[in-house]
C-alpha cells in the first residue's frame, strides 16, 4: 500500500545543535554493514542472494582495512584552505592512485565468496583487464557514473572506492569540517546514499546523511530537500504505512527523492544495506514523476 504524507510539524524546530560530521570507523562500519546484510537477507526472500553477496563485500572491505596501513592525514595547510574556501578537505582526484592499489587487493579477496553467475564472470574480467579498461571503470566510479550495460564490475570497484575513502575519512579531524552546501558530503563532496533520523548522534531526532563515497555522515536540516535545498513542497512516501521506518522524501521543487530512515524508531537500519533491502520502495517511486536523488552504487541497475 502506498501513503502519501504531509510534513511532520514536530520535525521542526527543537533540536540541539549537533556535531557537522561523524567520521567512519572503516572496520566497525563494513563489519556492522556486512551483518546488516546478513540478518536482512533472512527476512527478504527474493534479496536474499544478493544481499548475501554484499554482506561478503563488506566482510572482505573489513578484512581488508585491518591489513592495510593507515594513510596520511591532509596536511594542515590543505585543510585550512579547505576551511576558507568551504571545501572538502580530500579530492576525488586525488583518490586514484589509492583506488588503483586497492582495486586488485580487494579483487583477489573476493574471488573466495560465494556470488552470482554475472558477478563471478565480472571479477574475472576485472583481475584480467586492460589498463585502458580499468581506468575507464575507475573513472566512472571517480565520478559516481555508472554505465546501466556495465554494472557489475563497477560495482567491484566502487566496494574498493568505498574502502580507500573511508580510511582517508577516518584520518579527518571532524572538528575543521565545515559544510559544503545541502546534499555534499564536507569530507570529500560525496553524495549521500540516504538519510536517517537518528537518536544516538548529538540529540535525538537529528537528521545525517550518509556519505556514498567516504562513509562519513553529516547534519542537514531536516524536511529540506538534500538535492536542491528546498524546503517548500516537501511529502514522505512509503510501501506501508505512516509508521514506516524507510520513506522517500519527495520534493515537488526539483522532482526528486531521496531516501530516509528513522533510525530512532529501529536504531538497527544502516544507511545502505536497508536502502538496498528497501528495493520495494524504489520500484514503486519508478512508477511517479519522481527520479531518484540517492546514489548507492549497491542498486545501480534496478
Amino acid at each position: 500500500m502506498s501513503t502519501t504524507l504531509k510534513p511532520d510539524p514536530t520535525m521542526i524546530g527543537g533540536v540541539a545543535k549537533v556535531p557537522l560530521a561523524r567520521l567512519p570507523d572503516p572496520v566497525a562500519l563494513f563489519t556492522t554493514r556486512a551483518g546488516r546484510f546478513d540478518f536482512l537477507a533472512g527476512h527478504s526472500p527474493n534479496l536474499a542472494p544478493y544481499l548475501r553477496f554484499l554482506a561478503g563485500i563488506c566482510r572482505a572491505q573489513a578484512e581488508l582495512v585491518r591489513e592495510l596501513p593507515q594513510p596520511n592525514a591532509p596536511s594542515a595547510e590543505r585543510v585550512e584552505l579547505a576551511r576558507a574556501s568551504r571545501m572538502p578537505p580530500l579530492d576525488r582526484n586525488d583518490m586514484r592512485d589509492g583506488l588503483a592499489q586497492v582495486l586488485p587487493l580487494l579483487i583477489e579477496r573476493l574471488e573466495s565468496i560465494e556470488m552470482p553467475a554475472p558477478a563471478r564472470l565480472a571479477l574475472t574480467a576485472l583481475k584480467s583487464a586492460e589498463s585502458a579498461d580499468l581506468d575507464w571503470v575507475m573513472d566512472n566510479v571517480l565520478a559516481d557514473t555508472i554505465p546501466e550495460d556495465s554494472v557489475a564490475p563497477h560495482l567491484f570497484a566502487a566496494a574498493a572506492l568505498q574502502l580507500h575513502a573511508a580510511m582517508l575519512a577516518a584520518v579527518l579531524d571532524a572538528s575543521r569540517l565545515v559544510p559544503i552546501r545541502t546534499g555534499t558530503c564536507p569530507a570529500c563532496g560525496g553524495r549521500p546514499v540516504s538519510s536517517m533520523v537518528t537518536e544516538n548522534i548529538g540529540a535525538e531526532g537529528a537528521r545525517y546523511c550518509s556519505c556514498a563515497t567516504c562513509q562519513t555522515l553529516w547534519n542537514e536540516v531536516r524536511v529540506k530537500c538534500l538535492c536542491c535545498g528546498s524546503t517548500k513542497g516537501i511529502s514522505y512516501r512509503s510501501v506501508e504505512t505512516a509508521e514506516a521506518t524507510v520513506k522517500a522524501e519527495v520534493c515537488r521543487e526539483c522532482e526528486h527523492w531521496v531516501k530516509i530512515l528513522y533510525q530512532n524508531k529501529n536504531p538497527s537500519l544502516e544507511p545502505v544495506a536497508d536502502d538496498v533491502a528497501s528495493l520495494g520502495l524504489d520500484l514503486m517511486m519508478r512508477e511517479t514523476e519522481w527520479k531518484r536523488g540517492g546514489f548507492n552504487p549497491f542498486l545501480t541497475g534496478y
